[in-house]
């Protein structure tokens, strides 16, 4: 639901210093990178919402004086998941009538992002409210149906960046004090246009996302040998269980239900038939795939490449599996007239044709059994879980529960 996760047309050179930079920023933002790192020559980048944390810290020391709005160049560190830790350059330190506002500028690394080099900023003041109250400005967007990580009529600043705003902000506010942040990105409402945003009802702007704060660039053949490599090294610790799952949906419910970690699980991202194959190329006996409905409806149309460029089935298929489950012509209709295959989880229990999910998943084994059949004569024991978008089980391919 962001230009993290969509493509778009970054301009700027991602290596040299962004235009007009001093030397000393330009030497903060090499060192970033080399902590970001780099995978098969890429280099990362940080998320919209490190750009949240990092402005709204930064605005938050200028409040106590710990920054001064004298200073052109100044630099505020935050802390990641896995301890991940950055000094980011900040500008535009404002502070007035008890309102501070900084900026910081977007570094994608060398991911297609419409958001690279783009301004983002916070504007925080005092609350007598305890706790930290976020609400979005101008270019951030709001949710406007259910499905999505945040309820309709919610900013869309994800559950991820606002932990990662509240864990590094809560232990520098003072005791009985608050704080209200506004969020903003200038540019947001023209750049969410060129995301997925307007299609799946996120109006007004983009979003504030990241589950990790980091952003892992694009690129097909060193994503596939990531996948690759994971599952080889899995099979060479004696596994015979792949788990595998498009983001962070599946790796919730797999840690939760198998209580597995977060090195247990392979995610493919887009790349579903690439990773699927891997359990009989590598020899595994059992492949688990947990995906919420928008991905695994894909699959179950033949779509094992489920980036929005390669093509998009999911409402035609969950409306034809809705059918078969009993759905009349006037419900398969409002299937169709929706704009996400999540809006239609609840309609559909609404309806009682649940039926539709686990038809969903047989269909899908199909799809995969027929995948693997080109190739390979042993195939694993296919396991499938979907999920709606809060990691609840909705359907599976073996539903008495014995596989």
């Amino acid at each position: 639901m962001s230009s993290e996760s969509s493509g778009g047309n970054a301009v700027v050179s991602k290596s040299a210093p962004f235009d007009g930079e001093s030397d000393k920023v330009s030497a903060i933002r090499e060192e970033y990178r080399r902590v970001l790192g780099k995978t098969e020559g890429m280099q990362r980048g940080f998320t919209s919402g490190t750009c949240a944390l990092a402005a709204s810290k930064a605005a938050l020391l200028l409040l106590t004086g710990e920054l001064s709005p004298e200073d052109e160049e100044e630099t505020v560190e935050v802390v990641l998941k896995k301890n991940i830790r950055l000094v980011l350059p900040v500008f535009k330190l404002e502070l007035e009538n008890g309102q501070a506002s900084v900026s910081i500028i977007k570094d994608s690394g060398d991911d297609d992002d419409v958001c690279h080099a783009k301004e983002f900023s916070a504007s925080l003041s005092w609350s007598d409210k305890p706790g930290i109250e976020i609400r979005g400005g101008r270019g951030v967007g709001k949710a406007t149906r259910p499905g999505l990580p945040v309820k309709p009529g919610e900013w869309a600043v994800n559950p991820g960046p606002r932990k990662m705003i509240n864990d590094n902000l809560s232990p520098l506010i003072p005791a009985g004090k608050g704080l209200e942040i506004v969020l903003s990105v200038p540019e947001g409402e023209g750049l969410a246009r060129q995301t997925w945003n307007p299609r799946i009802g996120i109006e007004g702007g983009i979003s504030i996302i990241g589950t990790s704060g980091v952003i892992e660039p694009r690129s097909a053949s060193a994503y596939k040998a990531s996948i690759a490599l994971v599952a080889k090294s899995r099979k060479a610790l004696g596994e015979n269980n792949l788990y595998i799952t498009p983001g962070y949906v599946g790796d919730g419910f797999y840690q939760k239900q198998f209580s597995l970690v977060e090195d247990e699980i392979l995610r493919f991202g887009d790349h579903a038939g690439f990773a699927l194959n891997q359990g009989p190329s590598k020899g595994f006996k059992h492949v688990h795939l947990a995906a919420h409905i928008g991905k695994m409806s894909k699959i179950a149309a033949g779509l094992f490449n489920t980036h929005c460029k390669t093509g998009d089935a999911r409402l035609e298929t969950v409306a034809a599996l809705a059918g078969a489950a009993g759905a009349d012509r006037e419900q398969i209709r409002t299937i169709l007239e929706m704009k996400m295959a999540e809006e239609a989880v609840s309609f559909l229990q609404d309806a009682r044709l649940e039926e539709t999910f686990e038809l969903m998943a047989l269909r899908t084994e199909q799809r995969i059994k027929a995948l693997w059949q080109k190739d390979y004569d042993t195939l694993p024991e296919l396991h499938l879980y979907i999920l709606d978008l809060e990691g609840n089980l909705l359907g599976t391919n073996f539903p008495g529960g014995n596989k």
